[in-house]
């Protein structure tokens, strides 16, 4: 592994987010199995084409592919944490969530708005996901008191 040739870290911010990132994947990666590879890659199988999807052997190559297809960077988790979510990742999803906001410092509801703008399957629950408006709430009459 490269060090630094002072010994230090790196000064600028993106560079420090950039390792930040790295260390991140390599973490989820640590914790990935070949089981848990197909069951990932299965749960994306319409944004990976079969030939491709075979021809993925590691976590490490399928992170590579889904960065290189833009459904993953280090400022756009959401597409990973769709996937954890859909196959039942609590662990890694946790990790991607604890990254987003400390690393990336981005909340849960900045993230719920880009989220449903980046993710296709995601945006049919736009709708079901927001807080309704003040119009849209049914007010309910209070119980009759007894006499």
């Amino acid at each position: 592994m490269a060090s630094q040739s002072n010994g230090q870290a790196p000064l600028s911010a993106p560079a420090g987010i950039m390792s930040e990132y790295s260390s991140f994947l390599s973490d989820l990666c640590e914790n990935i199995t070949n089981e848990d590879l197909e069951q990932l890659k299965s749960a994306c199988k319409e944004d990976i084409p079969e030939d491709q999807s075979n021809s993925i052997t590691s976590s490490k190559e399928w992170f590579s592919y889904l960065e290189k297809n833009d459904k993953l960077a280090q400022d756009n988790l959401s597409y990973i944490e769709h996937i954890f979510e859909i196959s039942r990742r609590p662990d890694l999803l946790t990790r991607v969530i604890e990254y987003r906001t400390t690393v990336l410092k981005i909340s849960e509801d900045d993230e719920i708005d880009t989220k449903l703008t980046r993710i296709p399957s995601a945006k049919k629950y736009k709708d079901i996901i927001r807080q309704p408006s003040e119009d849209e709430i049914i007010k309910l009459a209070p119980p009759p008191k007894k006499v």
